[in-house]
């Protein structure tokens, strides 16, 4: 799993697996969700991160397992 922020994009991109890109989907206004070709979410893409969340300080991101 790799969690990326670009901050020239405003974009949060979260990585769940390696397997190939088959199509991409905005489920909501700058939400998008990459699928690979069994149709399972591989990827999660934020756009206008800071706008969304002006608190959010990205570069402390934090990782919790429960």
């Amino acid at each position: 799993m790799r969690l990326h922020y670009d901050e020239k994009a405003d974009a949060l991109y979260l990585r769940l697996d390696e397997s190939e890109i088959e199509e991409s989907q905005e489920v909501q206004p700058g939400i998008v969700l990459d699928f690979n070709a069994q149709k399972q979410v591989v990827a999660i893409e934020v756009l206008r991160l800071r706008e969304r969340f002006p608190s959010a300080n990205v570069k402390q991101l934090r990782f919790e397992v429960a």
